[in-house]
């Protein structure tokens, strides 16, 4: 490709709304153009990259015999009614109407749609198992669009699905799935986690993300220092620091807290750790009677798990001051459970704790001391209900937990019977009787990848692309090209003898001062450059310089295509 007649569009400055290193970046390499809030133009380089990631995305996929088709962008409302998604997605849906008054949506995911053609045409066992997948764009209306590919509106996913006679089938796809997702980000030069996750609106069973590790990232992903386990933090069980709990010491105490609400303000005026104080916070029960949810003052309450209490209205909402009140005869922020006779949920670490420190269910007090079973009541429940924090045991038992950030790039999900048996997809057992399909789908974002490999590789001067997934693997930059006969013709050759030994090469042309096509190439990311000047050629070298290293050495030019292929086909896979 000569860069001449190609479409190359730099900036020396990034736009002001960029936040992420990879935002700005992208649109300074001309890889992506802003038309509107979080939807944007993939320009020619950008596009390359796009399609190197697929190419490797269609080499795993079909590795494990899934089929690749094209599913509609749009789709009618009638089949999202029937799985009862269509009021469950929200707002992020894009509704549209068409002529004759009738709903769609511009799809966000395509469970419903692959459901209703496998339904339609595959009738017999012997037809399953069967693994479909399509690399499409779809449209989520974020409420705000912010960083670039990485949190847009309209974006490109490879998005598989798997119907299945019974678990041991989907279970075997899902393993499979698992090994292809490894293999891609793997073979794209990324660092990355898979991580246990919760199936959130997808629905199913089990689960697992697969997380770039990046600081922008924001998503938390919570590890142990000395085994395999990761997860999501969402998901991350939280492990008892003891076995029991401690003996009561003192006499419980009303203590005057005139203006301190919150457990770190009582505790500061206490002069006590956080630790030793109990948060108290009361949502709506499935009765409409209020619940008295407890955990350690320094915890997080994590809403996902809270999501799995049957006992708890879903989805979680926080009664109102007049309930509180009416409860507990105080205003929020003094509650606490002595007293309360209704409904008491308490974390597991709650429940080991002994002398706490609580609300006193009265105005301006709490109450040192504070034991279950002698004080108030013993929990209803007991749960783990809350984030875990670096140093909790890991809930393997191997080492203690530590903590990351990453960008969610993949997903896959054992969704078994929740969108076959609500769509009626079933075949024909070997006795001739119906049965429900088991599912699983699996998801990458295929333009996230790209922001997510630039967090990953970036420098001050740009982007340090891998190898398999940068618009050309190599640039030949020359001094002088349309002024120096001799440069030219060396370039011409070097650039013709790349190309037929297959390596994918840019001649850069442009009648633009070396210092500019040098930055260029850098910003570009592109992994090798061969700089030749009437210099380096007075001794019969080019320059050879490594994006990833920064580093630059003189090479023969008879050697110096046959040397670059070498180098390149050590680093693809």
């Amino acid at each position: 490709m000569l860069a001449s007649k190609y479409y190359i569009k730099t900036q020396k400055q990034a736009p002001n709304e960029a936040e992420l290193i990879s935002h700005k970046l992208m649109l300074r390499a001309g890889l992506i153009k802003r038309l509107t809030s979080g939807i944007y133009t993939w320009m020619p380089l950008g596009l390359r990259v796009l399609r190197k990631i697929e190419r490797i995305v269609r080499e795993e996929m079909h590795a494990i015999n899934a089929i690749e088709i094209l599913m509609p962008a749009v789709q009618p409302a009638e089949i999202w009614k029937e799985s009862e998604r269509w009021d469950i997605m929200g707002s992020e849906m894009l509704r549209i109407k068409d002529r004759h008054n009738h709903d769609f949506c511009f799809g966000p995911t395509h469970e419903e749609v692959i459901t209703d053609i496998i339904r339609r045409d595959v009738k017999s066992y012997k037809e399953l198992p069967l693994s479909m997948y399509q690399i499409q764009t779809k449209f989520r209306d974020e409420v705000r669009p912010r960083f670039g590919v990485m949190r847009a509106r309209e974006f490109i996913m490879k998005d598989a699905y798997s119907f299945h006679t019974d678990f041991e089938s989907l279970n075997a796809t899902y393993n499979d799935m698992y090994k292809a997702y490894s293999n891609i980000f793997n073979r794209l030069g990324l660092k990355f986690r898979p991580v246990a996750a919760d199936t959130g609106a997808i629905g199913g069973t089990g689960s697992h993300e697969f997380q770039v590790l990046a600081e922008c990232g924001e998503d938390i992903i919570v590890y142990s220092d000395n085994s395999d386990y990761a997860a999501n933090i969402e998901l991350a069980e939280a492990k008892a620091s003891r076995d029991k709990r401690g003996t009561a010491q003192f006499e419980m105490t009303k203590v005057s807290t005139p203006t301190q609400k919150t457990c770190k303000e009582v505790a500061q005026l206490l002069a006590i750790q956080l630790n030793n104080t109990v948060k108290s916070i009361v949502v709506e029960g499935i009765d409409n009677n209020p619940v008295l949810l407890l955990i350690r003052g320094d915890h997080e309450l994590n809403e996902v798990k809270v999501s799995k209490i049957k006992q708890i209205k879903q989805p979680m909402s926080l009664v109102d001051e007049n309930v509180i009140k009416k409860h507990f005869n105080c205003q929020p922020g003094f509650i606490g459970p002595v007293g309360f006779n209704g409904l008491i949920i308490a974390d597991i670490e709650v429940n080991l704790m002994n002398d706490f420190v609580c609300g006193a269910n009265d105005d301006f007090y709490h109450l040192i001391n504070v034991n279950f079973g002698r004080d108030c009541k013993e929990a209803d429940l007991v749960v783990d209900m809350r984030n875990v924090v670096a140093g909790d045991l890991s809930p393997d038992g191997h080492g203690t937990l530590q903590m990351c950030k990453g960008i969610e790039v993949g997903h896959i999900f054992q969704l078994r019977t929740k969108y076959s048996q609500k769509l009626n997809a079933v075949y024909l057992d070997q006795n001739g009787k119906n049965q429900v399909m088991e599912m699983g789908c699996y998801g990458i974002g295929v333009s996230r990848i790209v922001g997510a490999a630039i967090e990953q590789n970036h420098d001050k001067k740009g982007i340090i692309f891998p190898i398999n997934m940068a618009p050309f693997e190599l640039i030949i930059t020359p001094f002088n090209y349309t002024k120096d006969n001799m440069t030219k013709q060396a370039a011409d050759n070097l650039y013709q003898n790349a190309k037929k030994i297959g390596l994918d090469v840019l001649l850069d042309d442009r009648h633009e001062r070396i210092g500019s096509l040098l930055a260029d190439s850098e910003l570009l990311g592109i992994p090798y450059r061969i700089v030749v000047s009437e210099k380096t050629l007075a001794n019969n070298q080019v320059e050879l310089y490594t994006r990833q290293t920064e580093t630059a050495e003189l090479i023969d030019l008879e050697e110096i295509i046959n040397y670059v292929d070498t180098l390149i086909r050590s680093k693809k896979t």
